[in-house]
Formats: C-alpha cells, structure tokens, sequence
C-alpha cells in the first residue's frame, strides 16, 4: 500500500517508490511509498516485525529489492559506496567489539570515510570525553547510546538513520536520548529514526510511516494523523479484582475497553463517558482509583488502521 503526503516532495532527500522486499517466499514489504524532506525527523514506525528495519536497511543500500529509491540523489543499489560516504548509520550492540574503547572504536571507524570529522569535539558535544578510555563492554545503556550517535556523525552526514536507538533504557536515559537527536537537527541533519515506541515518534516525528506487516497503513504528520482519528473521548483507572468489566463494556457511552497492565481504558464519544464509568463503578461498589482522562495518540492511530491493541502499545 502506498499513500501520499502533503509535503513537498521536490524537496526530498529521500524518496522511495514501491518498495518491495522478499526473503525466498516471505513478503516483509510490499510495495511501500515515502519521501524524506530535508531538514525533518522522520519516523519509520511500527511493532517488531512490521518491516521498518527492512525498509530503512533497502533505503541505505542494505541488500536487493524492487521499486526505485533515490537518497540525496543517488541509487543505494549501485552507488552504495558513494552513499555511504554522505549518510550516517547507528550500529546494534552487538556490531561492537567489546574490548575496544571509546577512542579506539573512534578511530576505527574514522578510517571508514574519505573525509572524517576530528572526534575528540564529538567526545565532548555527546557527554562521553569522561569515558574515552572505557570499553564498550564498561559502558552503561546511556552512555552507548551517546557513543552510536558520535559514530553515526563520524563523517558529517547530510542524512543519519536511528534506528531502535532507546530500546532498553530506562525513561530517564530515554528522554536523554531522544533531547540528543533533537540536536542532531538542530545542527541541520536530517534524521530518520526507526523506533516501536509510538510515544517517541509522536514526540520527536515531524512526519511518521507506520508500517504493519509490511505494508504502509499511515503516512503523515502526528498532528494530522491524530486529527483524523475517531476514538472520542477516553478514560483510564487503575484495575481492581472485584471488578466487572462488562458492566462497564454494556454501558451505552462506552465504545471499546483495554485491560492491560494493570490498567483499565474505556473509549467513547459520548459527552458522559467519565460520569457513566464513573457511576458503574459506584454501582459496584468497586474502588475508583487514579481516574484521568485519555487523548488519543499514535498507539491509538495504529490500532485503527490495523485493529491490533497489544502491538500498538508497544509490547
């Protein structure tokens, strides 16, 4: 499925046109369409194994496929190594020798590139100078993190792929992460960052591609994406074992019910959605605690498009 933006696309620095990707009989993409503008953060969403890393691995040259991509101008397929000399990608964990430190895995991937930048600045823009003779095995989550970026700038990139790049930290390290790729724009790099979490990409996305199964079910701005979403009004309490939830799914304001993690959400578009939960719950006698009121997010933009509750929210 291919679906247009509103933006300009003559200002891309990325396009791509019915990309496809097999493995043997397996289709992990099938016929998605995208364009990148210069300057933005663009997401590639979607839960594991809905094709994003396959996308953005096709889109850098990672690989055969079918359909036409274009980045800055040139064809990942046979202008590879010259691409690869103006775009900067963050490596997996696992990519990394363990016993090299920071400096040394620096230096090693400075020799990758015609024209590196110095790194020792990259140490300290990135908070790592205090962890230049660490090894990589010695870093925190953090602190990886912060290294994978200082890598993925090594050569000046005009375009950075992210990809997963909070996976496994806590919410604090989190947010640390995500004020570092606003940096990255900031200093006038077009970042395009792959992530599961629908919170991250509507916090850091000026435009998403959600992708489920391989296909494109929604492209646009978090804003507008939102905008069109149908959900109504929601509320969010904490559960309780003497609960009975259908007698909150029967009420006539309530239009669909969560139960996860110990959490109850109700949706609806009724005007007396909160008082009719609200009045259930006081006719069963059930403990109403932490009651708050739920806007709609791009978990929710997921869930319509595919009608998948537990992969939207991220698990």
């Amino acid at each position: 499925m291919s679906e247009s933006s509103a933006y300009d696309e003559s200002n891309a620095v990325i396009s791509v046109e019915g990309l496809t990707k097999r493995y043997g009989d397996v289709l992990a993409v099938d016929d998605v369409s995208f364009a990148v503008q210069e300057g933005e953060i663009f997401g590639v969403v979607g839960p594991n194994g809905s094709g994003k890393t396959t996308t953005v691995e096709s889109v850098m040259g990672l690989g055969p496929f079918e359909g036409e991509v274009r980045v800055l101008g040139l064809d990942p397929r046979r202008e590879r190594t010259a691409l690869a000399q103006r775009i900067g990608m963050q490596l997996q964990a696992a990519e990394l020798p363990a016993r090299l430190t920071v400096l040394e895995l620096l230096d090693l991937f400075s020799t990758f590139y015609d024209e590196p930048v110095a790194y020792e600045p990259l140490l300290e823009t990135w908070g790592i100078d205090d962890e230049r003779h660490s090894r990589f095995e010695a870093l925190s989550g953090g602190q990886k993190q912060r290294l994978f970026i200082a890598l993925a700038l090594l050569n000046d990139p005009e375009v950075v792929f992210l990809d997963e790049l909070t996976t496994g930290l806590d919410p604090e390290a989190r947010e640390a992460a995500w004020a570092l790729v606003e940096r990255i724009r900031e200093a006038g790099t077009t970042v395009v960052l792959v992530t599961h979490y629908m919170a991250e990409a509507e916090t850091l996305c000026d435009r998403v591609a959600i992708l489920d199964d391989g296909d494109l079910v929604a492209l646009d701005t978090p804003r507008n994406l939102l905008a069109e979403l149908d959900t109504g009004r929601g509320v969010v309490f904490d559960d309780h074992p003497d609960l009975d939830l259908d007698g909150v799914r029967g009420l006539a304001a309530v239009e669909r019910v969560e139960r996860d993690d110990g959490v109850i959400r109700a949706f609806g578009a009724a005007d007396d959605l909160v008082s009719s939960v609200v009045l259930e719950l006081e006719g069963q006698a059930t403990p109403l605690r932490n009651l708050r009121t739920l806007q709609p997010d791009l978990a929710d933009v997921f869930m319509e498009r595919t009608g998948r509750v537990e992969e939207a929210r991220g698990r």
